[in-house]
């Protein structure tokens, strides 16, 4: 039986390192490894809970913002601050912005080239390529709106070209790339594998032609970071509200009515990008897919998943204390599990308040990371979470070249975080199942028109697919989807906090900042807080714990430490284990199936992959970098 590895899979998050084994087709075993160890935790230990949001969102260079919101709840948690409305409603159009930017970007330049090849483009007629780009935008065009829209554009700015004209100019690009051997950002794949045989190759050229539009596109959509937040990546926070000033006189104001309009605009244009763009190609390809009968990949998807919920409505109050959950505009909280089952077999546990101060409820253990905790403890909760490293090194190999893990032993410095003992895959996906399921049984009440929107999304894709939602959804094509789903939700929502926002200016408020226990003499002597959010990547929380007005303990679960934690002898194996043991694999020595299903994630793409075969011998070394560096 083949056993392969691939090192790395992934860079720009942190080294993912995964190991497969291969019997007639089928992935009978997988381990993930997490390889790289910031300790940002232990960096934190000591320092003004005040400056916590500015350390801890370096763990990432491409979610930042998600980790300085959790952290700035997590301590105005402790400290019961409350933020003014418009630094709520601020705080959520940053969020939905970097959901909206990390999705598109995520779909185009991470994930789309396992999808899709410029080899393959060649082949395309650019004429037909033009009649596809406009039946896929009558076809697969989803036209959901937040209600009640303020239209403040005459027309959408950016719209796909449908010429073949445009596509017979991109396509030349691509075979000069190709004609040089030097492919570039095109490097790093195995463009001869069967799977790329399965879309025409006009699905190629097309999609290839909007990868390169939106390397130039994705980057002005983060433009109200940089208004709000004066800069991205890192933009400022600060515990309270926001920094950012609002005046509609002051030209110098951080924000005033020309800033607001550049955000406008950075809106409309997410909004038409996903609605033009992102969702009609993915739409389309998966539809080829699901057709084939591509509907592996779920894994945990089709047992448990577990959300936070998203976008509270106002400002509010606590999170350990019930404020965040009361607020919620996604009201995902909770835990569904056997969806796979169908809905009617599905079951829903709420995550409330009162459980996030429970030591059983949301733990973490180390029996297979390199941590150790003290003697006799076991899973521990995150407000007395240990960040201690062990490193033992691999089972065959040296500490530094690693030939196979031992799976039987510690093989990864992530934790495995559970709830209820359990572990739980997180992202778009699960968020969606939640809300599916909730909505099907009646426990919504009076959907939010967000909740709404999501239900009518899960049923127009039904509708195209031809499928149940339990049968699409829990698969590697059903997690890509719900996340290009998620990202329109998102444009929508960035809309809709905005106009609360000018719309609460206009009626004469400014205020951005609650600065009342600022003082430290006004805190309690030991405190701790909870911060919630679900980002792009799913159920994100910052724990801290604060004494004599230091931080005394920090600790993050976030969403790749959920989905690609270590296997747990009681709890079983994590997401990301399971997706690939849920994938069948045509060639083991090129398993794009196993890169599909994992970027499925979005743990990011690899910059280069190295394969090896059972005996460590390596097999092929594919990189991004041309020059061979």
């Amino acid at each position: 039986m083949p056993h392969v590895v691939v090192d790395p899979i992934t860079r720009i998050e942190g080294h993912l390192r995964v190991e497969v084994t291969v019997d007639g087709g089928k992935v009978t075993d997988a381990i993930s490894s997490g390889t790289a160890w910031r300790g940002l935790e232990l960096v934190m230990k000591d320092r003004d809970p005040r400056d916590a949001w500015a350390y801890i969102q370096r763990i990432c260079g491409v979610c930042t913002t998600a980790h300085a919101l959790a952290s700035v709840r997590a301590v105005e948690d402790a400290l019961g601050i409350a933020i003014p409305k418009n630094a709520s409603y601020i705080r959520n159009i940053m969020a939905a912005t970097l959901t909206v930017q990390d999705h598109i970007v995520h779909f185009y330049h991470l994930h789309a080239l396992d999808w899709v090849s410029p080899v393959e483009a060649l082949a395309a007629d650019p004429a037909k390529t033009a009649e596809l780009q406009t039946s896929l935008l009558n076809a697969y065009r989803l036209p959901f709106r937040v209600p009640s829209e303020i239209p403040t554009e005459a027309y959408p700015h950016d719209f796909p070209a449908a010429t073949p004209q445009y596509f017979t100019a991109v396509q030349a690009k691509v075979k000069a790339i190709v004609e040089s051997g030097q492919l570039g950002i095109f490097a790093a794949q195995w463009w001869d594998h069967p799977d790329y045989k399965l879309l025409p190759p006009e699905v190629h050229l097309l999609a290839v032609a909007h990868y390169l539009e939106m390397l130039d596109k994705q980057r002005e959509l983060v433009t109200p970071h940089v208004i709000f937040g004066g800069k991205n990546p890192h933009p400022h926070y600060v515990v309270g509200g926001m920094p950012c000033a609002i005046s509609m006189n002051d030209g110098n104001a951080p924000v005033n009515t020309a800033r607001l309009a550049i955000v406008d605009r950075a809106i409309n244009m997410g909004r038409t990008l996903v609605n033009n763009y992102y969702l009609p190609d993915l739409i389309a390809i998966g539809n080829i897919y699901v057709k084939a009968g591509k509907v592996d990949g779920g894994g945990l998807a089709k047992t448990r998943v577990l959300s936070f919920g998203s976008y509270p409505l106002e400002g509010y109050k606590g999170t350990s204390t019930g404020g965040y959950f009361d607020n919620l505009l996604i009201r995902s909280s909770g835990v569904v599990e056997n969806f796979g089952q169908g809905v009617a077999n599905a079951t829903f546990s709420e995550i409330k308040a009162e459980d996030l101060k429970d030591d059983s409820e949301i733990t973490e253990g180390v029996e297979h990371a390199w941590y150790e905790y003290p003697e006799g403890a076991g899973d521990l909760h995150p407000w007395q979470g240990v960040t201690k490293d062990k490193y033992t090194g691999p089972k065959e190999g040296t500490e530094t070249i690693w030939k196979t893990l031992n799976e039987g032993g510690k093989y990864s410095w992530l934790k495995t975080p559970k709830w209820k003992g359990k572990v739980c895959e997180v992202g778009p996906l699960a968020k969606y199942i939640i809300i599916y399921v909730k909505a099907q049984k009646g426990l919504l009440g009076d959907l939010t028109w967000a909740e709404k929107m999501m239900i009518d999304q899960i049923d127009a894709v039904s509708k195209v697919l031809g499928l149940a939602p339990e049968v699409w959804m829990p698969t590697m094509v059903g997690r890509t989807a719900c996340r290009a789903l998620d990202c329109q939700l998102n444009a929508e929502i960035n809309r809709y906090f905005f106009d609360k926002l000018v719309a609460n200016i206009k009626a004469g408020d400014t205020a951005t900042m609650n600065n009342e226990k600022w003082d430290p003499s006004t805190w309690a002597k030991e405190c701790r807080g909870v911060g919630l959010y679900d980002a792009p990547r799913g159920a994100l929380s910052h724990w801290i714990v604060i004494k004599d007005g230091k931080t005394d303990n920090y600790q993050c679960i976030v969403p790749t430490t959920w989905n690609a934690c270590p296997r747990d002898e009681k709890a079983g194996h994590g997401a990301y284990e399971l997706a690939m043991m849920d994938t069948n694999v045509a060639i083991p020595d090129k398993p794009l199936e196993i890169a599909k299903v994992i970027r499925s994630f979005d743990p990011c793409m690899a910059c280069a992959t190295h394969m090896y075969n059972a005996k460590g011998e390596e097999i092929n070394i594919v990189s991004t970098d041309p020059y061979g560096r």
